[in-house]
């Protein structure tokens, strides 16, 4: 992997987690393109995915303090309910990752027809949003299991993470802002537990990917990953979804023909 390489796919990872057109897809997509055998070397994949988690850290770092305040009063509080709807909606991807964690591995080896098709359905789900009008309604325990849900089913490429979280909630008649909220910062955990089970599994190595690959990769993940996650926050509140529906069709379209 060249420092080139690394600059494209650390820029693909930081715009694509945060807007709803899936980064898994695109990252597939970028492989192809660029030649790129990602599967040996996974260190870059965590360090990419590290970088945008940090993105996520300074954007909602005031609402991350809060909750940590609220959690150390040890009381039965807004923030402790909060924690506890974002660890409830982990279970599902963390179910996913430990039982059929082979299956979706497996996924990811350039099977650009299973990503353009899956680009095609997150397509289709941005554009039910655009019919949906959102409510004030506070975010239930069962709307944070149902949000869960989606985001385990977001682990196949071309299913968009962000995308399917925030439509969930917005169909579920939460609140724009509030589906937004939710969708970010629900990812940290299990983000950063796969990233601890693969660094506690020794999995984890350099793979031939230098030091200063890795930190080109970082630094344009994390700097494109700050700009993209207060974008999208934008773009949620002024219900302009359907535009990434249109996008994510486009490029679904485009890549199954490439693929065929």
């Amino acid at each position: 992997m060249t420092w080139i390489d690394s600059l494209i796919l650390g820029i693909l990872q930081g715009l694509t987690e945060f807007l709803p057109v899936s980064s898994s897809g695109h990252l597939e997509i970028g492989k192809a393109l660029l030649g790129v055998e990602m599967e040996e070397n996974l260190t870059f994949s965590v360090v990419v995915h590290a970088a945008t988690v940090c993105s996520t850290l300074v954007v909602f770092r005031k609402d991350l303090a809060q909750l940590v305040s609220g959690i150390f009063r040890f009381q039965f509080n807004p923030e402790t309910l909060y924690v506890a709807k974002i660890l409830l909606s982990a279970i599902p991807v963390i179910l996913v990752g430990a039982l059929f964690m082979d299956q979706v591995e497996s996924f990811f080896t350039g099977n650009l027809v299973l990503v353009s098709v899956m680009l095609l359905v997150t397509a289709i789900l941005l554009t039910f949003t655009y019919y949906v009008k959102s409510k004030d309604k506070e975010l239930s325990f069962r709307d944070a299991l149902v949000i869960g849900l989606a985001q385990a089913v977001a682990v196949l490429p071309g299913i968009s993470r962000s995308g399917a979280t925030i439509a969930t909630a917005l169909l579920l008649k939460n609140k724009r802002e509030e589906a937004a909220r939710f969708s970010f910062l629900m990812v940290l955990l299990p983000i950063l537990g796969k990233a601890g089970m693969d660094l506690m599994s020794g999995e984890i190595s350099a793979g031939g990917v230098s030091a200063p690959v890795l930190f080109i990769g970082f630094i344009s993940a994390f700097v494109v990953g700050l700009a993209a996650c207060k974008l999208m926050i934008t773009i949620v509140k002024r219900s302009k979804l359907v535009y990434f529906a249109m996008y994510c069709a486009l490029v679904g379209i485009l890549t199954l023909v490439f693929s065929l």
